[in-house]
């Protein structure tokens, strides 16, 4: 049985990701700012509460898993505003940077200690953080957020290969989940089933890859 650690499960593709683990008799640690009654309903250990934007919080709250051996650390929360150039709001370019790169760097190295040999940390990312695919414009802190937190991701990916720990940048694809409105092209659980094949291909000789969830190596 493996432990694995889940930010942001109490919707969407996080609590999707808590009930497929669970389906497949892994241990599961659910982090979530609020549980909901369906996450509550599983029998992952619920600890909410967390605020991935908030490092004071981290610190405050992590220290409760000090004593736990996690094979997997899934860095899903994320949030997302629509900036364009005539309607644009610091607080909101801020915000999205805490919580989209700076919390899942933040998650990452309070638990690092915790990470077995042979661990792996996936952060759920965007190909709107990719210069290359960028064709469109607009969604500033989204894609600047999501850029800093590729770049994150690879140096993780060098920093942690001593300790034998696996990195993977992984880009969902456009879901159906309430930060879309629902407007997706695929479900949060078919988002996920492939999202899982992608962890379990990832190993030290890939790890630091930007990946598509469908298996796709995507441009920076």
């Amino acid at each position: 049985m493996a432990t694995v650690v889940i930010t942001g499960a109490n919707r969407g593709m996080g609590l999707e990701f808590v009930k497929q683990y669970l389906a497949k008799g892994e241990k599961v640690i659910a982090l979530c700012r609020n549980t909901s009654d369906e996450l509550s309903q599983t029998s992952a250990k619920v600890i909410d509460k967390v605020d991935v934007g908030s490092p004071e919080c981290l610190e405050k709250i992590l220290p409760v898993l000090s004593d736990l051996k996690i094979d997997l650390l899934i860095n899903n929360a994320g949030v997302l505003a629509n900036e364009t150039l005539e309607h644009m709001s610091v607080t909101t370019l801020e915000y999205q940077f805490r919580v989209n790169a700076i919390g899942p760097l933040m998650v990452t190295q309070m638990l690092r200690k915790q990470l077995v040999k042979g661990a792996k940390v996936a952060l759920i990312t965007s190909r709107m953080g990719s210069v290359t695919d960028n064709t469109s414009g607009g969604r500033y802190g989204y894609r600047m957020s999501k850029a800093a937190l590729n770049i994150a991701g690879v140096s993780l990916a060098h920093d942690l290969k001593e300790q034998e720990v696996a990195v993977a940048l992984l880009h969902p694809g456009y879901v159906q989940t309430e930060m879309v409105n629902n407007s997706g092209d695929i479900s949060a659980a078919v988002a996920v089933e492939r999202l899982i094949r992608r962890i379990e291909e990832l190993n030290l000789e890939n790890t630091g890859t930007f990946w598509h969830s469908n298996g796709e190596v995507l441009p920076w």
